[in-house]
């Protein structure tokens, strides 16, 4: 394929992702909270203010890159009006149906809706307990939504609670599994635009409203489990379904759950260059573009982008990058820090998975893969597929045995490192024992599966509580006891590539597979990245 024809291919996916990425679903009830009677079902009152930007102090960019420099001068928002509990009792009352009115000085002017809305017994016919609220809004021009006094913050998000665009909707989710008489506090912050070019004219409100889901499934899509020991029905149910989430993608690979703000899913296309975010009743979006390679000959490439997803024990998104051969993380701030690029001076490959330690090192496999032409790549540099651990700044190459070390995963309690190797010909997964020092040693045999038909080699890895495997091997997810028994296979519509536990409980086991993302409910939850604030 040349580069001109990869790049319209490319294109055209990236064009058709939302419609295919995206389920859409008709709501149960909805209430109109620009008219008297919907405020009124609501137990609600819109109260106005006018915003203004004042000067404040503050300080100039330090070493740090943060306001850690000299002191100046700078501007801020008057009132802060997202907290819930803000007093806005000196605000003027507004009727529901005078949102439409003009509001604001105008030019360049913001200002701030606020209401509290409580869940009514009965809406209509409907009942709304259990189901999943949304508040959507179109402010003339532009308009950011606290919900609860908070504007969740995703890196790359547009809409939700931020600015989406010029006159377009934020939709934000409230709450999930609502029951009546719960509250939610709302504050609606306004901006006429565009900020260039401020026009002279006013803020209002196209629409708001409460837009009530009832609480649906993913489509469960044609699968077979495999079972071959009975241990297999503790950890799968007879009665587990596989769901699709989203499709139309080129490969999915390297997901991660990230918790906060509701929990959501990133993952990894590296064929389309791409990170995409899916969180529960939103549209999937593109969470980071070029994720791996912005060279002159990407065209050359059939994986420029980033592949293993992680994160560290800060919440901070860990990537690893086929194009640009490195390993990053992704800064709360946004400005991302190169990891591992180099061992002993040379170019490392193109690193693949990666996984933390308690101790905080961070262990990635390197395979070629990533290179245009694999092994025989003119322009690699590292002549061997190797396991690294990186501490302190510190990068150390464990083990070199491997021709194509691909997934990797430690066991509860640490004590062994498993990895598996991505090879027609040996197709294997490997124990290591991992040492004090952190070193990997004894590496044997834990699965052999050679023999087993099919092109896929051993893929990603992931390990449940209970220390039972699972693996990305030839057919299917193949399930390990911790003493190497094979338990059974989940077959798929599409041949799942890497896995992420999810959820609150972490029993949502998400696949990458192919060109879709799919979960199935577990019985044992799985060994999540270990972050502080969960601890």
């Amino acid at each position: 394929m040349s580069a001109r024809t990869m790049l319209f291919v490319l294109a055209t996916v990236l064009l058709s992702l939302p419609a295919n990425a995206q389920t859409t679903a008709r709501p149960m009830a909805v209430v109109d909270l620009r008219t008297r009677a919907g405020v009124g079902l609501v137990r609600g009152q819109w109260r106005y203010s006018d915003a203004q930007i004042i000067e404040v102090d503050g300080h100039k960019p330090g070493p740090d890159l943060k306001p850690s420099g000299p002191p100046n001068r700078t501007h801020n928002i008057s009132p802060q009006a997202g907290a819930a509990d803000f007093d806005d009792s000196t605000w003027a009352k507004i009727d529901a149906d005078t949102l439409d009115t003009r509001r604001s000085t105008g030019r360049l002017s913001f200002n701030w809706y606020r209401i509290q809305v409580t869940v009514p017994p009965k809406l209509g016919t409907f009942d709304p307990t259990g189901s999943t609220v949304v508040f959507e809004t179109v402010i003339d021009d532009y308009a950011e939504v606290w919900a609860d006094g908070k504007l969740p913050l995703v890196l790359g998000q547009t809409g939700g609670g931020l600015v989406k665009g010029f006159n377009a909707p934020n939709r934000v989710v409230l709450g999930r599994n609502v029951k009546p008489g719960q509250q939610f506090q709302l504050a609606v912050f306004g901006a006429n635009g565009p900020l260039s070019n401020p026009p002279n004219n006013f803020i209002f409100a196209h629409s708001a409203t409460l837009d009530f889901y009832k609480p649906e499934a993913p489509p469960a899509v044609v699968s077979k489990i495999v079972r071959l020991d009975p241990a297999l029905d503790a950890i799968v149910s007879p009665e587990a379904k596989i769901e699709k989430l989203s499709g139309g993608f080129l490969f999915t690979e390297g997901p991660v759950w990230v918790p906060e703000n509701g929990g959501y899913l990133l993952f990894s296309d590296p064929n389309a260059n791409t990170i995409y975010r899916w969180a529960p009743d939103e549209p999937v979006s593109v969470f980071r573009s070029k994720s791996g390679y912005t060279g002159i000959d990407i065209g050359e490439y059939a994986q420029p982008g980033s592949n293993g997803l992680t994160l560290d024990s800060e919440g901070r998104l860990t990537i690893n990058e086929h194009g640009n051969r490195r390993v990053t993380r992704l800064e709360k701030n946004g400005v991302l820090t190169v990891l591992a690029d180099r061992y002993e001076g040379k170019r490392l490959n193109s690193p693949n998975d990666l996984v933390y330690h308690s101790d905080g090192a961070l262990y990635f496999t390197d395979p070629p893969h990533g290179l245009p032409k694999s092994e025989a790549d003119p322009r690699r540099e590292l002549p061997f597929g190797g396991i690294f651990r990186l501490k302190d700044g510190q990068l150390r190459l464990l083990a070199q045995d491997l021709t194509g070390p691909n997934g990797l995963a430690f066991s509860p309690n640490e004590q062994y490192l498993y990895v598996g190797n991505w090879d027609p010909k040996r197709k294997v997964i490997v124990r290591y024992e991992v040492q004090a020092d952190g070193g990997l040693t004894n590496g044997q045999n834990f699965a052999e599966l050679t023999a087993e038909s099919g092109e896929e080699g051993v893929d990603g890895l992931k390990v449940d509580r209970l220390g039972n495997l699972y693996a990305s091997g030839p057919g299917g997810l193949w399930i390990f006891s911790p003493e190497g028994k094979r338990l059974g296979t989940i077959v798929g519509p599409e041949h799942p590539h890497n896995f992420a536990w999810g959820d609150e409980d972490g029993r949502m086991l998400y696949l990458a597979s192919q060109t879709g993302i799919y979960r199935i409910r577990l019985n044992i939850p799985g060994i999540r990245p270990s972050l502080k604030s969960t601890r």
